[in-house]
């Protein structure tokens, strides 16, 4: 069994967006209700609260200062689809710290996996904008605090349904962090189509897969356990980032992909099986709140015993 750990805390509960809003605290709760079963096999650590500097590694230096005044103030819509209330620069904070803190735990050999069950997501945003539900682009600020850690070559995996744009963005013209993601296309945000290979000495390291409606387990998991091994041993990374966003399930009531619970277990497999490095899972998306339950359940069995 591995030693795998499970980094959440309460403070992501506040980031409140409404009981509307399909990104709300309830995925949370749905999350810790269905991995009591393993619980005891999780290694269970608080994230840190991330300074202004460490958003800054990936984000314009104002950036954390325009979000925090915007909450203080009571809290708004920050795009059509991104709320911030009075808590969620806080809790945006300790998602971003939920990251590093993996990264700390892996380098002093506590852990050699982490799953980081934090909300508000991240790989939508951008350098100076928040979109698409996320704030700070959480998986972008770790690889950047893991290169700075000694981590130099950085494999970023997204196999959330919508195409993380901002994390395409803040390596697109980097050689030394290779991003990859699977999506539905066309679809929210725009961006993700084969033709974007990343420019300059980038060129080569961003690798995405449009997938149409309706694509399921038959089409994901040869991509997983085939198309994408080849791309991380050539490659050769020092750890692995996974954007995890579950809203590619069949169920997920804002996509419209066809992945199972046991597609998405595949797919994890498929991604630590790929090189003996480190990992680290940031959650994303995921909107079905059975679904993300179950589906974090998979993932974290095959962090255990994969």
């Amino acid at each position: 069994m591995r030693k795998v750990g499970f980094i959440y805390d309460p403070v992501y509960l506040k980031h409140n967006t409404g009981e509307s809003h399909p990104e709300n605290y309830k995925r949370l709760i749905s999350i810790n209700n269905h991995i009591k079963p393993i619980e005891n096999k999780l290694i269970h650590i608080k994230p840190r609260k991330a300074a202004a500097k460490d958003v800054a590694l990936v984000h314009d230096i104002y950036y954390p200062q325009e979000i925090m005044d915007l909450c203080s103030g009571g809290g708004t819509y920050l795009d059509p689809d991104t709320v911030c209330s009075v808590f969620s620069y806080e809790a945006a904070l300790y998602a971003v710290g939920a990251g590093l803190e993996a990264v700390d735990q892996i380098i002093n050999g506590n852990l050699e996996r982490v799953f980081c069950s934090v909300r508000p997501p991240g790989h939508h945003a951008e350098y100076s904008k928040a979109m698409g539900f996320c704030i700070f682009n959480n998986i972008a600020i770790t690889a950047r605090y893991a290169q700075q850690k000694g981590f130099e070559k950085v494999f970023i995996v997204d196999f959330d349904a919508h195409h993380g744009n901002g994390t395409q963005k803040a390596f697109y013209e980097d050689d030394t962090v290779f991003y990859f993601s699977t999506h539905q296309y066309p679809f929210y945000p725009g961006t993700g189509s084969k033709d974007e290979k990343g420019i300059g000495k980038g060129y080569g390291y961003t690798y995405n897969i449009p997938l149409p409606a309706g694509t399921g387990d038959e089409v994901y998991i040869p991509i997983y356990q085939q198309e994408l091994p080849n791309l991380i041993e050539n490659f050769k990374p020092d750890i692995i980032l996974v954007s995890a966003g579950y809203d590619l399930h069949r169920l997920d009531p804002l996509t419209h992909l066809e992945v199972t619970t046991e597609g998405i277990g595949e797919i994890v497999k498929g991604i630590l099986h790929s090189y003996k490095v480190p990992f680290i899972f940031m959650l994303e998306g995921g909107y079905h709140l059975e679904a993300l339950g179950e589906s974090v359940k998979t993932t974290l069995e095959k962090m255990l015993f994969e």
